[in-house]
Parts: structure tokens; sequence; C-alpha cells
């Protein structure tokens, strides 16, 4: 082989190498950006492994490992935000140089309902949403995804497998599927977060959450019911009565005020 020939060929191994180097260290661009905020903000999932409270972002590597030990101690310090099977929700995204935080549940809050404090950004700059998501889960932490390095391109869906070891999404979709499949007046209530007549248990607890309160009676003439109680005083509180599997009654009264039956939807 010649001198020249030897230098084509490793001229062309150069130029390969260059880029197979610019594909694999690309970087972060700014459509990225807007797809991760768009993909993950207010997005819910399942807790796998335990999830404290913790002031200080939780840290979580990009291979998908965290260190058990310092995230058991932060949850003997502040208690849990969140235990295996809880659903929790994304509340905040911050994009940094070198790792992406994300607010679960509002952060840890001293007081107010987390859902108040729903934000969107990137860096510094962040506004405030209108959105309510229910959760199961008793508190809220964050968690810092760290690159060690200036994160790479990457979409919702690959950081999303990032974090399966700890939160599964999944489920999440199924849940979108399942209320995609309903009558239309059931899906606009739980899109609504409201509880209509004719609702089953499971549609109430993903229009409401879980109740604060249940209670059971039976009537004069002998059926038996079940009032799911919503809502603390002073203030509006709700009761969703349950004939059997369905909701067939809803009341609204307003402590030392009185009360109103709410408008009758019944889904068809």
């Amino acid at each position: 082989m010649s001198w020249s020939t030897r230098g084509l060929v490793l001229a062309g191994v150069g130029a390969a190498f260059s880029l197979s180097a610019l594909a694999v260290d690309k970087k972060l661009t700014e459509d990225d950006r807007i797809a991760i905020l768009r993909g993950l903000m207010s997005e819910s999932a399942t807790v796998k492994a335990y999830l404290p409270r913790s002031k200080k972002p939780l840290p979580f590597e990009s291979n998908g490992t965290w260190d058990k030990q310092a995230w058991a101690a932060a949850g003997h310090q502040f208690g849990p935000a969140a235990r295996v099977g809880d659903q929790v929700q994304i509340t905040h995204v911050s994009i940094e140089d070198d790792k992406i935080i994300f607010q679960i549940n509002g952060g840890m809050k001293g007081s107010g309902h987390w859902y108040d404090h729903v934000q969107v950004g990137m860096g510094p700059t962040l506004s405030p949403i209108n959105t309510q998501q229910n959760t199961s889960a008793p508190s809220g932490t964050t968690i810092a995804l760290l690159f060690n390095k200036p994160i790479p391109s990457i979409q919702p869906d690959e950081i999303k497998k990032i974090f399966a070891p700890l939160l599964d999404f999944d489920k999440h979709t199924a849940t979108e599927n399942y209320v995609d499949n309903l009558p239309p007046p059931i899906q606009k209530a739980i899109k609504a977060n409201k509880a209509v007549e004719g609702m089953d248990r499971d549609q109430v607890v993903l229009a409401l959450g879980k109740p604060r309160l249940k209670e059971r009676n039976t009537l004069p003439d002998g059926t038996e019911t079940e009032d799911w109680i919503y809502g603390d005083p002073p203030g509006k509180i709700t009761f969703i009565t349950f004939t059997g599997p369905k909701v067939t009654q809803i009341k609204e009264a307003y402590a030392d005020v009185g009360g109103s039956t709410a408008p009758p939807l019944v889904a068809k």
C-alpha cells in the first residue's frame, strides 16, 4: 500500500471517527428542551421504590441507579414522599447544564396544596400553570437526574426509561386509555375533576381522588348505601352516594351555610 493510499485510508477512518464522536456527543437542542418540558410536565407515574422527602434534590444517575442508603437516610429524617404503589405527578421541570431537576407533587412544601405551585420553566424562568391531578402519595420531593456532563440530545421517552427502576409511567398511559373508552359524559366529568350520577367507584377516584371519609347507611326500605365525603369545613363539602356499584346522588353543602343539590348529569 502506497503512502498516498494509506493517507486516504487514515483520513477516511478519521472522518468516520469524528462523525461517530459527534453523534455520541450531540448536545441538547432547544427543540429537545421543549420536547422534555411538554412530554414530562404534569406526567403521572406509579412509584416502584421508596421515595423520601428531601430538602435537597435526590441524586439519580442517568444509568438508572441511585444511592439507596442516602435516600433511606433522607426518609428517616423527613419521612416518605411516596411508597411503592403510590401515584405521583411531576409538577416542575428545570433543565440545567448537566442535570434535569424534577419536582414531584410540588416538592417538599411546608403547607398548602402541591398543585397550587405547579410551574413550567427552563433555568430561572418559571411560569405557573393551572392544573390539578389527584395523587395517592402523602407528600412531595425533588429528584435530580444527573448526567455528569453536558446533557446529550435526549427525548422524554428515553428519560422515562431511565426512571424505569423508580417510576412506572406506563400505568398512567393505561389509565388514559381506560378513560378514553368511557362514555363521553363520564370522560368529560373525570377531566373536569367532577363526579356525576352513573359513575362507579373507580371512576369517582379518577375524578376526585380518594374520599376523606366513607359512611355506610341502610334506608328504611332496607337498601344499603355508601356515602363518600370530600372536603373539609369551613368550605364546600361534597357527599357522593352509591347505591350498589353506581353513584345515585351528589349533594354539596357549605359549612355553617346550608346545602344544595348538585345539578344531575346522568351518563348514558
